[in-house]
């Protein structure tokens, strides 16, 4: 049974950063693309990064672009999003997802975890 545990979400403010982190287990985590995904209060849930399996290729929402990272290390089992000059639309509950290949889109990912919040205030 594959279960991901994100971590290190919590409340700053504009302008901060923040990385949030998410551990893989019960699967072979060096097969998988992963990916991050957020959800807003009242909005559906939105792609932000994906990342191949072996780190060699990233894709971006516009709107994270140049701001935030996506990395993994496949030793640990984790896959890392370093967020940097967050703003109060970043606002949401960021979920990592695992799928098996490299996409940007929520229906193609196989395994998700129950997310961790991010909060940015004004």
């Amino acid at each position: 049974q594959v279960q991901l545990v994100e971590s290190g979400g919590g409340l700053v403010q504009t302008g901060d950063s923040l990385r949030v982190s998410c551990v893989v287990s019960g699967g072979t985590f060096n097969i998988y693309a992963m990916g991050w995904f957020r959800q807003a209060p009242g909005k559906e849930r939105e792609f932000v990064a994906t990342i191949s399996w072996n780190g060699g290729t990233t894709y971006y929402t516009d709107s994270v672009k140049g701001r935030f990272t996506i990395s993994r290390d496949n030793d640990k089992n984790t896959v890392f999003l370093e967020m940097n000059n967050l703003k109060p639309e970043d606002t949401a509950v960021y979920y990592c997802a695992a799928a098996y290949g490299l996409t940007r889109f929520s229906w193609e990912y196989e395994y998700w975890g129950q997310g961790t919040q991010v909060t940015v205030s004004s």
